[in-house]
């Protein structure tokens, strides 16, 4: 009994020594993505994302916007605001819609009442958005 007691308490030191004694980093599992990779993914999405959010600034900071907006009875300040309050892919998809209406405009295949609609209707789908999270 005493000598199974002594064996049981010398095996439990062993082990205990060398788990402590073993350095952390030779048993740590190697990452499949390196630190520098996250690094890039994270500023790549970052610089999307304010590309983004500029985007759709930009189209709300036009004067039709602004008067499309005040017509609708919208606070333009209040929709700048709520696009910040976006997820990545809300932004980007709107972000798209925006650009193509602005190209669309600009190459005549809207006029500025379709234009105007356009604007509203992003607008609403942001405040929308925005108060569906709240």
């Amino acid at each position: 009994m005493v000598s199974l007691r002594r064996c049981v308490r010398d095996a439990t030191a062993s082990f205990l020594t060398l788990v402590f004694a073993v350095p952390q980093n030779l048993v740590a599992q190697t990452h499949l993505v390196s630190q520098a990779e996250l690094q890039r993914a994270t500023l790549a999405a970052t610089q999307t994302r304010r590309h983004n959010l500029e985007t759709i600034q930009q189209f709300f900071s036009t004067t039709a916007a602004q008067k499309a907006l005040k017509s609708a009875h919208m606070d333009p300040q209040r929709v700048t605001q709520a696009v910040s309050g976006l997820s990545d892919e809300e932004l980007a998809r709107l972000a798209s819609r925006a650009s193509k209406a602005q190209a669309d405009f600009a190459a005549g295949r809207l006029s500025d009442r379709d234009l105007i609609i356009v604007l509203i209707a992003i607008a609403a789908l942001i405040l929308i958005i925005v108060a569906v999270r709240r």
